[in-house]
């Protein structure tokens, strides 16, 4: 049994209004929507729902709304799924919806899984020039006026119990750890071979339970550039991006979302197997970023929030 990556996140929020719109300039598609909730899908079928908080039979969140209120993670059939329903019966909070079952993580959260209803997708990604491997041959890279997200990456939630929470995982679902924050943070991957993480858990020094935020997988550096750059039009707030990520190499960009916390969007990161060996980092500024710009770049300058636009002369032009 292997979980094949996350299906489906639910937010509890408000403002259903604002978050709509949130989510269509970041590029998601609206599949449904009631007075109650909104359902979006990525390019290959993974779902955000924005649920009214007061909507009845939502899991209760870990923390006050807005937030997430349940993680769906994918199995690729049936088998696997009574696997899990058998391994997950004795848990707290244990629910068996037919197509679903799950149960409540230590930390709070509703974890639930189905049969993935996500669908393989191959798209055009740009190529690569480095000095040794000349790849991209008589074609410029892409440029993107805004991001199409392909699904949900990953998860990080701050942790009241970090060694508890990770053997949860760990030990009843089969995630293994990619690399840790010794007594501070572990970042998992959900089966062996894959991305360096789908669930990154961090257990602050006054620990506490809640969302530190959702990412999105995009096609490329390039996307990550455009879609910030967009977002940054549309008129919602960086919170700090573009920057790449030393701990699993990624190149992201997180923004303020009113369904709670940060949505990040990220590619390049590490790829994994059963060879990797685990890290330990001391945490700290430069090992959650190389690099980074606090504030983000302002769509329409093209320059860092708050600088002056081009004036259209060469840099090396300067006034006499």
């Amino acid at each position: 049994m292997r979980l094949l990556g996350i299906d489906e996140v639910t937010f509890g929020a408000s403002d259903l209004d604002k978050c709509r719109q949130f989510f269509l300039d970041w590029g998601l598609s609206l599949h449904a929507e009631t007075a109650q909730e909104l359902v979006f899908t990525s390019l290959n079928g993974c779902r955000v729902v924005v649920a009214q908080s007061d909507k009845p039979g939502l899991p209760a969140g870990v923390e006050p709304d807005p937030t997430l209120r349940e993680v769906v993670w994918g199995v690729a059939n049936a088998v696997e799924l009574d696997v899990l329903r058998e391994r997950l019966s004795q848990q707290a909070g244990f629910v068996d919806q037919g197509h679903r079952v799950g149960c409540t993580d230590p930390n709070g959260l509703a974890f639930r899984v189905q049969v993935t209803q996500k669908v393989p997708i191959t798209v055009e990604c740009a190529q690569t020039n480095t000095w040794n491997e000349r790849t991209r041959v008589d074609q410029a890279s892409p440029a993107y006026d805004r991001a199409t997200p392909i699904e949900v990456g990953h998860i990080v939630f701050f942790v009241t119990d970090l060694a508890a929470t990770s053997s949860f995982y760990q030990e009843k679902l089969g995630f293994v750890v990619s690399d840790r924050y010794p007594g501070r943070g572990h970042f998992l991957r959900c089966a062996p071979e894959g991305g360096h993480h789908d669930l990154f858990l961090l257990q602050l020094p006054q620990a506490r339970a809640g969302l530190n935020h959702v990412a999105f997988t995009v096609r490329d550096v390039h996307e990550v550039f455009g879609g910030g750059l967009h977002m940054s039009r549309c008129g919602w707030d960086t919170e700090l991006g573009p920057g790449r990520h030393p701990i699993s190499s990624a190149i992201f960009w997180y923004f303020v979302s009113p369904a709670g916390a940060l949505v990040e969007y990220y590619t390049d990161e590490d790829e994994l197997t059963d060879a990797w060996q685990p890290r330990d980092f001391t945490p700290g500024p430069t090992m959650f970023a190389e690099w980074a710009i606090k504030g983000g770049i302002d769509g329409n300058t093209r320059r860092q929030i708050n600088a002056e636009a081009p004036s259209g002369r060469f840099m090396t032009d300067k006034p006499r």
